[in-house]
């Protein structure tokens, strides 16, 4: 089970941080994503981390902005996001996915689950 938390309403250039807490399962054997739909658009790949290996991957509309981690020990997985601007409001989603590729680390349909989602809006 995934549960994201952090969403909320800010002003653009703000920041918020996302927190997916993972139970049942050990991240670290994990590529854990952070997705993200708008409404009327698909589902999007934000980033995503290898957990154990440690390499991070980034959409480019969000490189430099925001930054994803993992603490092992809390079995979770972050997302700090920064500069905030108004095309960042969407549902924010985070999904575990075992072994797969990292060429399509930013696919969500590579992923086995994902959570329910934490709502981020970003007013200009």
């Amino acid at each position: 089970q995934l549960v994201e938390s952090g969403g909320g309403s800010v002003q653009a250039g703000g920041s918020l941080r996302l927190s997916c807490v993972a139970s049942g399962f050990a991240i670290r054997n994990y590529a854990i994503g952070w997705f993200r739909q708008a409404p009327g658009k698909e589902r999007e790949g934000v980033s995503s981390i290898s957990v154990e290996d440690g390499p991070t991957y980034y959409a480019n509309s969000v490189k430099g902005r925001f930054t994803i981690s993992s603490d092992i020990a809390k079995n979770t997985v972050y997302l700090q996001m920064n500069s905030l601007k108004a095309e960042d409001t969407a549902v924010y989603y985070c999904a575990a996915g075992y072994g797969v590729s990292w060429r399509r680390l930013l696919q969500p349909h590579e992923y086995d689950f994902s959570g329910q989602g934490t709502l981020v809006t970003v007013s200009s």
